[in-house]
């Protein structure tokens, strides 16, 4: 008695497919759920699995095919399967299981093994940081590699829409805003400053372009192939490209994030922005309502607010930047405060609506109260990001998801399917793209055989803003959390040379060491450039240093890195300068 393999149901509305793929030929013995050929449509691709052991008849249709749901695809006789019916003497086969052994549960499809041949070695979902340095480290180890990016340039959320974007108008508007209320204070003299918002918005977009253009000159310089579409996970070494199959002994996930909703706030971009729709304002706003006090909202708030903005910061949480040291994120509240910037903490948004005029926010106490409303030209809404990870097949291939959405990975960044592995923001972890960066090279070197680790404890985190925040390790908070015994060395910038000298004495160091080793547990920055001061500090921790380490490291005389010496040097209240 012989059985039917039909074309299965395909999804709603879906009545046809192409025979892409025969995977198993007549004669083929077969187990239970083992993949015997691949459909495509123009939604899905799919694997046929056989419904039980047994032996393929002949194809009944050929690749290519135009099929129907329900058509007739081959024929199984039920029986033993495992291996070719070809004669066991002469077969290099796999043995089958023997007797006595229990039963193994069916696997999913997509823990089929790879293809034994394949178009690559390594194929990376997704550009951004974390992707295309993984494609290139893979490169660069001896892997043949491809890229998939559905967007027309490489780079991600990061360099497209995001941190290099941002980071330029951070700039220009300090520029902006320095020449206009500071630089008389130096003896600089300027009797008009104007803003011209469109020749800045092109100078920001020539700096995005030299970006991505670099990243596909390195792609080209390291032979990483740019598949260009939207990848799709099929199972074990098989991805689809806008549809077509391609194949690959690894698969690495680096899909990024995107910016999370709020219910009752409609985002189009105008009106109601994202990062995205903030970083392309044609006027600057008369009011902004930015809702959520984190770094985004920070960052992009500073930037209008710089080039004439009224602007107010809505938080849900009572203190800004959760997450850092509280005593940095109370100075920073009060500095931010001091130029302009309005805090309404504590307080939620539960509805927007959009006129004419703007739109106008409906706002409550977090804890409860009487609601209020607020008035705005644009509204920002930055309360975070969301793992990407919807629309790449992920699920339907077997792969394992939290809660959050984020992708369940073991230690060495593999999925709950094998030759599948996930990383950067569509992981666990801190949203940062040099997180992603670190753990792109990591993957590729494990895939090589090497020992490629990151260390979480030593990632640092940065706010653009002015002053700038930059933190790596333990606050305060958690050292209390855990009950760890810790000392404080602090330096403000007042007391740095260098900082009276370009008068930006905001803000100072913190370093946290273990009261018994002196080994530095974390570092917290506000002021200026802390974002590159936070660069010895993680080194120091990546190491194992002391506070004693850092402050019998000569620094040169005047910079602002003497105010980590100093800071260090204070763990044991030994500084020199204050």
């Amino acid at each position: 008695m012989t059985i039917d393999i039909k074309v299965p149901t395909l999804g709603e509305s879906v009545t046809t497919a192409t025979v892409s793929k025969w995977l198993k030929q007549p004669g083929d013995a077969v187990n239970a759920d083992d993949p015997i050929a691949e459909l495509e449509t123009d939604k899905v691709s799919v694997e046929v699995p056989a419904p039980q052991a047994g032996v393929l008849g002949a194809h009944a249709v050929k690749e290519g095919d135009e099929v129907e749901v329900g058509t007739v695809l081959t024929t199984l006789t039920p029986g033993a399967g495992g291996q070719k019916a070809a004669p066991a003497a002469t077969s290099p086969a796999k043995p089958a299981p023997a007797a006595t052994a229990p039963a193994a549960a069916p696997a999913p499809k997509a823990a089929a093994e790879a293809p034994a041949e394949t178009d690559y070695d390594v194929i990376v979902i997704g550009a951004g940081p974390g992707g295309y340095v993984c494609a290139i480290r893979a490169a660069q180890l001896g892997f043949k590699v491809a890229c998939v990016e559905k967007r027309a340039t490489l780079g991600g959320t990061c360099l497209n829409v995001g941190c290099i974007p941002s980071k330029a108008l951070l700039q220009q508007s300090e520029n902006f805003h320095a020449a206009k209320d500071e630089y008389a204070d130096m003896g600089i003299i300027i009797d008009s400053v104007k803003l011209d918002l469109a020749k800045m918005m092109a100078r920001k977009q020539s700096v995005v372009e030299a970006n991505v253009k670099g990243v596909e000159f390195l792609f080209k310089k390291n032979k990483v192939t740019w598949l260009k579409g939207t990848g799709k996970v099929e199972g074990t070494g098989r991805i689809t490209v806008d549809g077509k199959p391609v194949t690959a002994k690894h698969i690495v996930i680096a899909s990024g994030s995107d910016s999370a909703g709020l219910p009752g706030v409609e985002v189009d971009e105008k009106q109601i922005v994202t990062s995205t729709g903030a970083l392309e304002l044609s006027a600057v706003p008369r009011k902004l309502v930015v809702i959520g006090g984190g770094v985004i909202g920070l960052e992009l708030g500073s930037v209008w607010h710089r080039l004439g903005a009224d602007v107010t910061v809505i938080e849900y949480l009572d203190r800004l930047v959760p997450g850092t040291d509280n005593e940095v994120a109370k100075t920073f509240q009060r500095i931010l405060t001091k130029q302009g910037l309005k805090m309404k903490l504590g307080h939620k948004v539960t509805r927007a609506e959009k006129n004419a005029k703007g739109v106008t926010l409906t706002v409550e106490p977090a804890k409860g109260g009487a609601a209020e409303t607020l008035e705005a030209d644009v509204v920002l809404l930055a309360i975070g990001r969301t793992a990407a990870s919807k629309g790449f097949g992920l699920e339907e291939a077997g792969i394992e998801l939290d809660k959050r959405g984020r992708i369940v990975t073991d230690a060495h960044y593999a999925t709950s399917v094998p030759g599948i592995y996930a990383i950067g923001d569509v992981i666990a972890g801190p949203m940062l793209a040099h997180k992603a960066e670190e753990e792109g090279v990591a993957v590729a070197e494990l895939l090589a055989g090497q020992a490629g680790h990151v260390n979480y404890g030593a990632i640092p985190a940065v706010v653009y803003t002015w002053p700038e925040v930059a933190t790596v390790g333990k606050t305060e908070e958690n050292l209390k959390e855990e009950g760890v015994s810790y000392k404080v060395g602090k330096f403000p910038f007042t007391a740095n040379g260098r900082a009276r000298a370009i008068g930006m004495t905001d803000g100072f160091v913190k370093v946290l060491a273990d009261a018994t080793t002196d080994q530095v547990l974390g570092v917290h920055i506000i002021g200026p450039m802390a974002g590159e001061l936070i660069a010895e500090c993680t080194m120091a921790i990546e190491f194992g240093a002391s506070s004693e380490d850092i402050a019998r490291t000569c620094h040169a005389h005047p910079t602002l890195s003497e105010a980590v010496k100093e800071a260090a040097l204070d763990v044991d209240k030994r500084a020199i300068h204050i």
